[in-house]
Order: C-alpha cells, then sequence, then structure tokens
C-alpha cells in the first residue's frame, strides 16, 4: 500500500515475506491496549517522538551528516533540514567579517587632522588655564602655609615625643592595670623600655643634626637663609593643614555628569515603555540588549553601541526621546539616539553629552578666513561631539527646509559666507522674504534680490531661465574640453582658475523658494527650469541652494526634491514635511526632524547627504555686523582679483519675462466708479490689456478663472468676495466673486510707502 509519511498514526507495512519483522519504536515498551472507542489505543511519546526524527531522543546526535550514499533511507521517515550539527564554515567570509567590525589601531580623533589639533588645542588650553590659576594664587597659598606653620611645629614636637617615648601603648599598658592582668603589663611595659632605649638616641641624634644645620644656614648669605625659612614654614604648613581644608584649590570644578554604564541604559530604556523591550526583557534579562562593544568616552560625552531585542527598531526609540531624557536624567539637549540602517534596524547608537547642544552657539569658522575655497567644501557647524562638518557644494545641490524661525536663513548665510569668500566663485543670491537677510552680501553678488513683490519673483525667475542657458552652454564647452585637462568631464579646481572658459564655480540661492514655485505666474516654468538645473547642472559646477519653510508638492515640486543631493532639515511639524526635505522613507528609517523642540533646537537639525550617515548638526551661527565683516573682506578678494561683475558693478540685469505690476494694471482697467467688479470682468480686461501676459488666464473655464485671480493677489493680501452685479453686455444680476477697487488702492500705497522707507534707509 502507499505510505503517507506525514501520517504518523499508520501501521508500519508487513516485511517482506521470509523476513523476520524488524523491531520499530512503535512497538518498543508499547503499553496493553485499553479500549476508550473503536480502533483507540495508548501510544508512547517517546517512541512517538522517535518516529518524527531522524535519530532517537536517547541517540547521541551525529557529529556530521553521513554521506548521500552510506545515509540509511527510512521508509516514512520525515528528515529535518534545520536538525543541529555541525556545518563547514567558509574560513574567508568569517575573515571578511573579522575585517569589517576590527577596531582601528589608531583612535579616530587622529585619524583626522582637525580633530587632533581641536583636541591637542583644548588640552593645551585646560593645562594653560590649570597653571594660570595656580600661579594667581601663589602669594596666597604661601600665606596659608605661614599660618599654619606654628600648628604643623606643634604637631611634629607632639608626635616626636610621642614616638621617642612610646606614648601611643600607653592606652593598652593603663587598659591591662584596670584589668589587673600583670602578666600582660609586665610584657607590655618590657616592650615599651626596649623601644625607649632604641628611640632615644635616634632622637638625640636628629636634633643634634638640625641644629647643626640651623647653625650652617644662619652662616650662609641672606637669600640661603630666606630659602631655608620658607621650606622649614611650608613644610610645617603642610603639617598643620586642616583635615577638611585643602591647601591648593582645584581651577577645575569635578563634572557632576553621571558616567554612563550599562546598567544606567537598560534601566533607561526598559523604563520607555515600549512592549518589545518590555516582553523580551521578562522572558530573558540578560541577553534582551545587547552592548555590541564597550561603553566609552567619545567627544564631550558617552557613547553606546547595543542591539535592541528582536522587532525594535530605533524609530520605537526615537519617538521616545523625551522620556529617555527623563529616564537618564539629562536634558533634552543631551540625549541624541541614532540608528545605522548599514547593520541593521535595530543597531542604536546613544550618545549622551555632558553639554546641552541647545545651549551652545557654534561659532563660524570664516568670520577669521581671509578666503576660502569651495572645492573643500564649506564648514556648517558642529555635531553634537563638537566636531567641525563640512558641506561639499561642488557637485551637489542642497535643500534646507524649517518652520518659520528656526534658523533656516541663518544656515543658508554660513553657505552664502563660504561662496563669496571663493573670489572664484559667482553668486546669485534672491532672498525671496523681502526681509534683507542676505543684504550684506549685494555687494559682490552677480544677480541679487530681495522682496516678495511680483518684480522680485519674475528676477528670480528670469534667473532659474538664465541658468538653464548657462548650464546648456556648459556642457558644450565641457564636451570640447581635451581629456587630459578634463578626463571626468567635471569641473575641477584646475578648470575653474582658467576664467576665459567660463566654467568657474555659479552658486544660486534662492531663500524661501516657495514663493516663487508656488507663484501661479512664474511657478511652474521656475519649476521645471529648477529640476533641469539640478540634474544637469552639478557636474558643470552649477550649484543650487534652495531653502524654504512650506515643504510640500505645490511650493516644492517633487522632481526638486527628489533630485537634491545634500538635504538640511530644522524642525518641522509632522512626517510629510519630514520626508519632503530628507527623502522618502526618512521618518521610517529613524531620522526625524520632528524629535526638535521649537526655539530651544533653533540652528540643529538632520543632515543627509554630506556625510556617510545622517547627522544631527547644528549650523554656525552669524549675525548681520558678522556678515557684513565677511562681506567686506570678500568685496576685497573680488576687487583685487578682478572678479567683481554683474550686478556688483551695478549693470542692469537681463530680463527674460515681461515685467508688469499686477495692482497697478488692476487700477488701469477698473475705473474709479467701479467700486466693486467680478474676477472674471478684471482678467478680461486685463487680457485685452496684456495679451502675451494675461492671454492664458481669460482661456481658463469657469471657476478655474475666478481662482487664478483670486491666488495671484494672495501675496499682496487682498482678499475676494461676493460682488452684486450684471454682466457687460446685459443679463440677468447674481453674486459672483469680486474685489473691491479700494483693496486695490491701498495695497498699492502701502507698497510705495515700504519702498520709499527702504529707499531712505
Amino acid at each position: 500500500m502507499t505510505h503517507d509519511p506525514f501520517n504518523h498514526s499508520d501501521q508500519p507495512e508487513p516485511p517482506p515475506t521470509g523476513q523476520p519483522a524488524a523491531p520499530t519504536p512503535e512497538h518498543i515498551d508499547k503499553p496493553a491496549e485499553v479500549g476508550h472507542g473503536k480502533g483507540a489505543d495508548i501510544v508512547h511519546l517517546d517512541a512517538a517522538r522517535a518516529g518524527r526524527h531522524p535519530y532517537r531522543p536517547d541517540d547521541p546526535e551525529p557529529s556530521s551528516p553521513a554521506p548521500a550514499g552510506d545515509r540509511p533511507t527510512l521508509e516514512g521517515q520525515v528528515i529535518r533540514v534545520d536538525q543541529p550539527g555541525n556545518e563547514d564554515s567558509d574560513w574567508r567570509a568569517e575573515l571578511e567579517a573579522k575585517v569589517r567590525t576590527r577596531r582601528p589601531v589608531v583612535p579616530l580623533w587622529l585619524r583626522s587632522r582637525t580633530e587632533a589639533m581641536q583636541t591637542l588645542a583644548w588640552v593645551g588650553k585646560h593645562y594653560a588655564h590649570v597653571a594660570g590659576y595656580q600661579l594667581t594664587r601663589t602669594p596666597m597659598y604661601a600665606g596659608r602655609l605661614a599660618f599654619r606653620s606654628p600648628r604643623g611645629l606643634a604637631r611634629l614636637a607632639g608626635g616626636m615625643v610621642r614616638w621617642t617615648f612610646d606614648l601611643e601603648g600607653e592606652p593598652v599598658r593603663l587598659a591591662a592595670v584596670q584589668k589587673a592582668d600583670p602578666e600582660a603589663y609586665m610584657k607590655l611595659s618590657r616592650q615599651r623600655d626596649s623601644r625607649v632605649r632604641l628611640r632615644v638616641p635616634i632622637m638625640l641624634v636628629v636634633l643634634v643634626t638640625l641644629l647643626l644645620a640651623a647653625i650652617i644656614v644662619v652662616n650662609q648669605p641672606d637669600a640661603v637663609q630666606w630659602g631655608a625659612l620658607a621650606v622649614a614654614l611650608a613644610a610645617l604648613g603642610i603639617l598643620g593643614k586642616p583635615a577638611d581644608r585643602p591647601l591648593i584649590e582645584r581651577a577645575v570644578l569635578a563634572s557632576t555628569v553621571e558616567k554612563l554604564t550599562s546598567d544606567i541604559v537598560i534601566r533607561s530604556l526598559t523604563s520607555l515603555g515600549i512592549a518589545g523591550i518590555t516582553q523580551a526583557m521578562a522572558k530573558n534579562p540578560k541577553d534582551a540588549i545587547r552592548f555590541v562593544s564597550p561603553i566609552t568616552r567619545d567627544g564631550p560625552g558617552w557613547r553606546a553601541d547595543l542591539d535592541l531585542p528582536y522587532g525594535v527598531t530605533v524609530g520605537d526609540v526615537l519617538d521616545k526621546r523625551e522620556r529617555l531624557s527623563g529616564a537618564l536624567r539629562r536634558p533634552l539637549g543631551c540625549i541624541w539616539p541614532e540608528g545605522d540602517s548599514s547593520i541593521h534596524e535595530g543597531r542604536l547608537i546613544l550618545w549622551v553629552g555632558d553639554k546641552d547642544l541647545s545651549k551652545t552657539i557654534v561659532k563660524s569658522p570664516l568670520l577669521k578666513a581671509t578666503a576660502h575655497d569651495v572645492f573643500k567644501g564649506i564648514p556648517f557647524g558642529n555635531d553634537p561631539r563638537g566636531r567641525l562638518v563640512t558641506v561639499p557644494l561642488i557637485q551637489h545641490n542642497v535643500l534646507i527646509g524649517s518652520l518659520p524661525g528656526q534658523g533656516k536663513t541663518a544656515s543658508v548665510r554660513e553657505l552664502a559666507a563660504g561662496v563669496v569668500l571663493d573670489p572664484t566663485a559667482e553668486g546669485w543670491f534672491h532672498e525671496l522674504k523681502g526681509t534683507g537677510d542676505l543684504d550684506p552680501y549685494e555687494k559682490v553678488c552677480h544677480r541679487y534680490v530681495s522682496g516678495i513683490e511680483d518684480e522680485a519673483i519674475a528676477y528670480a525667475a528670469d534667473s532659474l531661465a538664465l541658468l538653464r542657458k548657462e548650464v546648456m552652454r556648459r556642457a558644450a564647452a565641457l564636451k570640447t574640453l581635451p581629456s587630459d585637462l578634463c578626463p571626468d568631464k567635471r569641473v575641477t579646481r584646475q578648470i575653474a582658475d582658467k576664467r576665459s572658459l567660463g566654467l568657474h564655480p555659479l552658486v544660486a540661492i534662492f531663500d524661501e523658494c516657495q514663493n516663487l514655485f508656488a507663484h501661479p505666474t512664474y511657478g511652474a516654468k521656475a519649476g521645471e527650469d529648477a529640476e533641469f538645473i539640478i540634474k544637469l547642472g552639478r557636474a558643470l559646477g552649477v550649484v543650487l541652494i534652495l531653502a524654504t519653510q512650506r515643504p510640500d508638492k505645490d511650493s516644492l515640486p517633487t522632481g526638486i526634491s527628489a533630485n537634491v543631493s545634500i538635504r538640511f532639515c530644522l524642525k518641522v511639524a509632522g512626517q510629510t514635511e519630514n520626508d519632503m526635505i530628507l527623502g522618502t522613507s526618512a521618518y521610517k528609517n529613524g531620522i526625524r526632524a520632528t524629535v526638535f523642540v521649537p526655539k530651544d533646537d533653533a540652528g540643529t537639525g538632520y543632515l543627509i547627504g554630506a556625510t556617510p550617515m545622517p547627522k544631527v548638526v547644528k549650523s554656525a551661527y552669524l549675525d548681520t555686523p558678522q556678515t557684513q565683516l565677511i562681506a567686506d573682506r570678500a568685496h576685497a578678494l573680488r576687487k583685487a582679483a578682478g572678479t567683481l561683475s554683474g550686478h556688483a558693478l551695478g549693470e542692469t540685469p537681463e530680463q527674460l519675462t515681461p515685467s508688469y505690476d499686477l495692482l497697478a494694471d488692476i487700477l488701469a482697467v477698473v475705473s474709479a466708479s467701479e467700486a466693486k467688479v467680478w474676477n472674471e470682468v478684471v482678467i478680461a480686461r486685463l487680457a485685452d490689456l496684456r495679451p502675451e501676459v494675461y492671454g492664458a488666464w481669460d482661456t481658463l473655464e469657469g471657476g478655474a478663472k475666478t481662482a487664478q485671480l483670486t491666488t495671484a493677489l494672495k501675496p499682496y493680501g487682498i482678499k475676494t468676495m461676493q460682488v452684486w452685479g450684471t454682466p457687460e453686455g446685459g443679463g440677468k444680476g447674481a453674486n459672483r466673486i469680486g474685489i473691491a477697487r479700494d483693496d486695490i488702492l491701498n495695497a498699492v500705497t502701502e507698497s510705495d510707502r515700504r519702498r520709499g522707507s527702504g529707499a531712505a534707509s
């Protein structure tokens, strides 16, 4: 019959005719059958289990699998492929794994010249401070010694007397007398007599020696006498020191920061309320959280590398960062958990700093720099460990995003400082907020604009259109260069220095770029140009730096956010904004700029693309006077090098986009007798006035036409309303969306007033 290997209740097949039946596990120690129903029997558990395994539980496990030809096959037996046993290991794979995880011979801080210099400078400053602190207090220490010397002399004399006459043993001898133990007393007395007989001559020798030394010193010059007196007073002063008041004060107070230990880390992680950690600790508290390396000092803090329990990711811990701060009893700005997804999602790198990062101010190294080379990157800020982080600029594009007031413009200022201090780099700066944050750099820019009006937006759109043409020109120019000068078809320092080629670095900054990309007239074309430049311009020396406080699909086209290579995200509100700046799945992977605290963490964000792994960085801060000093230095450099151009020389900028003033055009087509007018009527009149500008608006259908004007007036603070009117050709009256002429007039008046005050300042 056919045997089902998965049906263990089947009876074994009978042996062939003429052969004795072999004993089977089912027949060993089989108990008597007991009728509990038709066909029911009792099966021995060990025998049943033996039939399901390749070897019986009481047999030794095979040391190695038998060759296929020699391995017996039992009919009806299920052979499991995951049985324990020694498998042949690949020693090369093991060696490769050991190479990947080997610890460096030279410490990491010594392998970086910058970090080594910073460490040595810190050590030098520390000991210079200690030496200076103690030297200034030397007179005070001398006074303390002189004041304490009489007490020291008394202690010295008393100690000599007690030692000479063995007065330390007097209480023991008195105790023997009180106990009426003559034998013990006599033994102690004889011991005391022998000691005194030995010590008295020694003390006499010491006293004579001191007397001779005093006589010799008296006959020496005054300098020697004063020196000997100072030594004697110092020695006596040290002997007279009170137990609770040390002579020398500490130049640096001892740190009160608790040392990070494995017990503290485990206790803190367990208290977070993460279900996976709680369950793992309940089942196996010893191995639930495994430390892959010892906890060590890492800069001004402690670093712990550990594997979280199975199923727990670094993102789960990041969600509990505030609770982790409370568990570790450290400020939130000291707690910086990170992941290492190159190993696995459960590898946690916990860094606990000594100082709160939010309380530190990072000074820009460019403040004292006479010049800078953008090909070497731009010093941007410090990580929580206090190490300088440099942002590579050439062959990259940068995207910066955050909520308002979180340090976005300050980050842009730092990058702009590195650009202007390179006299070969050409700067096109666009500050589309109108507050003048980048005004100090205006004197060194080839193109510059500051404002939120349509004229400023049009200027920025023109810049992108010109940059697109420049990228195409550079691509053709780079193609003609000989292979020995340009082997990789990329702009290098050597090529950039040849000014005649026109391939010098060109960096365009667009601060508050959402005002450009979301503009109803210029936004779509500007987004296409920016995407083209980002994709092709990085190898040609053309770099875009975009900063926005509203990262969404309308104000930041996906073609732009998906192609920038360096991203810096400060505090944002949620996961959508986080991933718009840092890239898809960044939030899921534990890179969350939502963990930063508003105001306290201003200037602190996640930096991706500038370093091998995502890193928390606090950008350097430049105030307006400091920015002005850098701009003055940059202007002198460029003037000496002859690289001032365009706006810096007062040249008229090239204009591609038709210039118009929307508010002035509306006032031109709406007469003073018309208090309120429908949007569709205004658009029809504007299309007649400037077909090349407003003609596309008039082709829209229904509500889209009305919404077009409503959207265009939003930047001016003008709101539309319900307006009662009748069609111009006659017809039935109705309520439709429209505008009030007085609102347009007031906006024009306010704009003129602001321009006048700006010119006066």
